[in-house]
């Protein structure tokens, strides 16, 4: 099985904002015991989705949950940047394919309790991929095994991806960059993903200034202070 080493300086992040995202793994626990495979998306790139992902991941593996984490966003990953690749890997645009067994594209990680699904090749019908059966199989299957499964979506403005997945999941979670989205933009992703008939848990509000006091909420709009992609 090959092994991911979280890069040195995700690592660092992972530290600085590790308070943050325990409070939100705390909420997401407060949710219900049936939230327990989660998409997290945005309304556009780089504002914070992966970030939020890898690190909420982390939170819940160090918690002693079996975590799942699945990149999810073949057209555009940024998790590929985020782990140091110890021997060859497959990813998930393989499985999808139906190139490769789930048993082929599982990834251990030097965090306890973590296991990682990479994006794969950029494959030519990314959206095709997610509508057949096999990713359905694949978040059924895992959740079986694991407490968390963790799907880092591409954007939700961009594309429909992320709610054909949030089909899939129990709960949806959506990351934005403080004073860049419109309300407007924000509201109609949140619908979108509302109609997908998935748990709408909330969004997180990213990039926020640091004199911020209340760090680590999470419901309507949670916030933490760091920045990501």
């Amino acid at each position: 099985m090959p092994q991911l080493e979280l890069v040195r300086s995700k690592v660092q992040l992972a530290k600085n904002v590790e308070e943050y995202f325990n409070a939100i793994r705390t909420n997401i626990q407060f949710s219900g015991r049936n939230i327990r495979t989660i998409v997290i998306t945005s309304v556009q790139p780089n504002e914070g989705k992966s970030t939020t992902s890898v690190n909420l991941a982390i939170s819940l593996a160090n918690s002693g949950f079996k975590t799942l984490l699945i990149d999810a966003d073949t057209r555009n990953s940024v998790l590929s940047g985020t782990f140091k690749v110890n021997g060859k890997t497959v990813g998930l645009s393989s499985y999808l394919s139906g190139n490769s067994e789930l048993t082929d594209v599982l990834c251990d990680t030097n965090i306890e309790n973590l296991m990682v699904v990479l994006a794969g090749q950029v494959p030519p019908n990314p959206t095709s991929l997610l509508q057949n059966a096999n990713f359905d199989k694949m978040l059924k299957m895992t959740r079986e095994v694991y407490d968390y499964v963790i799907v880092d979506s591409p954007p939700i403005g961009l594309v429909i991806d992320a709610a054909i997945i949030a089909q899939h999941c129990d709960g949806a979670i959506l990351v934005t960059e403080s004073g860049v989205i419109r309300r407007k933009f924000l509201q109609k992703a949140k619908e979108q993903l509302e109609q997908s008939g998935t748990q709408f848990l909330g969004v997180i509000l990213n990039k926020v200034e640091q004199r911020l006091e209340n760090y680590g909420g999470y419901g309507s709009y949670g916030q933490y202070g760091q920045y990501g992609k």
